[in-house]
């Protein structure tokens, strides 16, 4: 069964122009990480553009073949580096992995 890895993260900026900017610089980030890890079959990410006071700013979604290229890509280097560098902009984050 394929596990699809969803990610949806607050980030933390106040100022709409910063959040923008680092919005901008983590989607990017992650929209290469297919080139770097073979096991990613798919990947989105979804900017939120409306109700922006409730919704949340950003969201990741993976289709993987299975659990273990789920764990696969939670410890590959480009993954790490990742969530290493972007990590200081999160106010929140909430993953759901689930089959389908």
């Amino acid at each position: 069964m394929a596990i699809r890895h969803v990610v949806s993260w607050k980030i933390a900026a106040d100022d709409p122009d910063i959040r923008a900017s680092q919005i901008a610089a983590f989607k990017a980030a992650l929209e290469a990480l297919p080139t770097q890890i073979s096991q990613i079959k798919n990947l989105q990410v979804g900017v939120n553009s409306l109700r922006e006071e409730t919704n949340w700013h950003l969201t990741l979604i993976v289709d993987l073949e299975s659990a273990a290229s789920l764990e696969a890509y939670d410890s590959h280097p480009a993954h790490l580096e990742v969530v290493a560098g972007h990590r200081h902009i999160f106010a929140a984050r909430a993953a759901v992995d689930f089959e389908f």
